[in-house]
């Protein structure tokens, strides 16, 4: 089946070297935890009831943390904003496509740089769709700036299960997911898609089908503590796992621990494995809130499922769960009374149950012995949905005694669109707003000029007597509002000191 003591001796080793990048969680409404000497509530800006992800630096203080914008989520825009330590947006961190969802962002540093990050965001039910946006948090002495944003790698309608985990060489990304078509025509498939992130760049999806089809776009992938594992589940009750070759990021070998449901029965919502990798434990929350635990080293999952708790649906219901830096999983709830949608919260709505996480305290041992403790961590006030941190696991090692183990052998880093002099745009019609990026600039300074069919010029930046616009590490990324703009095909014109590129877009 596993290599049990394999797993547990790779994630004893991993533990040990840890780095910290995963010591801070920002989350809910305000809410955070520092687990560095030991976990403590701390204060965000934050007011996401769901996908939300944070990075700290080696020594374990934040870095940067992302989610989704408030303030704008019930006019169809839910755009996702970028904050630096200080809680502050960083500089053209707003209008990062798509938000409101659970698992649909994820921030991947970018292989052999410690100061630039790709921020992977999907869009579940509008916009849809693949992007990534790039930080560089060298940017504004150490506050950082957004350097390239909404660059759309794939168009189709994406489940809300994005992940990531590192490569067998210990360097480079896999980020994973899954397209549906279930908005479109209500079918579902059996579809995962894998891309590599190399130093080179972003390579180019791949797809596999295999398992179970997935018939929702609600859903979560996790990894194993060491990585060989994906773990997936959906609100439809399926859950499902197979190993995960980290070397060529293919799937294998499907165990289906549930099926998917005809009927809802019991809305599965958070799934997370315990450190030894033995473990998983999955909330539901339809009606009835509950905890259950599975134990993976049997032959038949399903028949070792324990019920660790139960309750009725309100006034709460049962969110995600999250391993922490320190072994434990921590459980999200979200206050919701049967009155009103509980997002957001009115300033009236502290309780116990969302004020507190719950905790599995040893999720290593088999049924109560996990010592379950339901609203023991105190968020200082804070208050918590149904989402924690979609962080992966930045400190896994190389997958040692692998063909993939050494940057030096049998590496085949996908291609990469990010080459000498590359443009992309990204035409939002909802928004009536056009993200213009490009990559691989020669040049220092640069003019952006937009014209329309008939070569009017629509749009200049750049131009004398103000001078060019700035390009960083090669790269340049602007907003620009299309407001009142008619109909039809326009041209961008990018021109440095050394190049010109040029591309069009269709305004519809």
């Amino acid at each position: 089946m596993r290599l049990h003591v394999f797993i547990f001796f790779f994630f004893v080793v991993a533990f040990s070297n840890a780095q910290h990048h995963n010591d801070v969680w920002c989350f809910g409404d305000s809410a955070g935890i520092d687990f560095k000497g030991g976990a403590s509530a701390i204060n965000s800006v934050l007011r996401t009831r769901g996908s939300c992800v944070s990075y700290s630096n080696s020594q374990g203080s934040l870095l940067f943390y992302s989610a989704y914008d408030t303030t704008v989520l019930y006019v169809a825009t839910k755009p996702i904003k970028v904050y630096n330590m200080n809680n502050q947006v960083i500089q053209n961190g707003t209008n990062i496509l798509n938000g409101g969802w659970y698992h649909e962002i994820v921030i991947v540093p970018v292989p052999n740089d410690s100061a630039i990050f790709y921020l992977f965001h999907i869009g579940v039910t509008e916009n849809f769709g693949l992007y990534y946006s790039l930080i560089d948090m060298s940017q504004n002495g150490g506050l950082g700036k957004v350097i390239l944003k909404n660059v759309q790698k794939l168009g189709s309608e994406q489940v809300d299960c994005l992940a990531a985990v590192k490569h067998g060489n210990g360097r480079d990304w896999w980020v994973v997911g899954r397209s549906t078509t279930i908005l479109q025509n209500g079918q579902g498939n059996n579809e995962f898609w894998t891309l590599l992130v190399t130093p080179s760049g972003v390579g180019f999806p791949t797809f596999q089908n295999i398992g179970s089809v997935n018939e929702t776009n609600l859903a979560k992938i996790i990894f194993s503590p060491s990585g060989d594992t994906l773990l997936f589940s959906n609100a439809g009750d399926l859950l499902e796992y197979y190993n995960f070759d980290r070397c060529t990021g293919l799937l294998s070998n499907t165990v289906t621990i549930r099926p998917q449901a005809t009927v809802y029965s019991e809305w599965q919502w958070g799934v997370e494995f315990s450190a030894n990798g033995r473990f998983i434990y999955a909330s539901t929350s339809k009606d009835t809130t509950h905890l259950f635990q599975y134990d993976l080293w049997s032959a038949n999952p399903l028949a070792t499922r324990q019920m660790i708790w139960e309750s009725t649906f309100q006034p709460y219901t049962g969110g995600d769960l999250k391993r922490g830096p320190d072994g434990k999983i921590y459980f999200s709830n979200c206050w919701d009374d049967g009155t009103f949608f509980p997002y957001p919260y009115p300033d009236t709505a502290y309780y116990l149950q969302n004020t507190y996480l719950s905790v599995i305290n040893s999720p290593d041992s088999l049924g109560a012995a996990c010592n379950f403790q339901p609203f023991s961590f105190y968020l200082g006030g804070k208050r918590t949905y149904w989402g924690l941190p979609n962080n992966p696991d930045y400190d896994l090692g190389p997958l040692v005694g692998s063909p993939c183990d050494t940057l030096s052998v049998n590496l085949t880093p996908g291609p990469s669109p990010v080459g000498e002099g590359s443009l992309f745009l990204t035409y939002i019609s909802a928004w009536e707003k056009l993200f213009i990026n490009a990559s691989g600039l020669r040049g220092k300074q640069l003019t952006a000029t937009i014209y329309d069919a008939t070569g009017k010029e629509k749009l200049a930046r750049g131009k004398p007597p103000g001078g060019g616009l700035g390009v960083f590490g090669g790269h340049f990324t602007l907003d620009v509002d299309c407001t009142g703009w008619p109909s039809g095909l326009y041209v961008v014109h990018l021109q440095t000191e050394k190049e010109v590129l040029s591309k069009k877009f269709v305004k519809e």
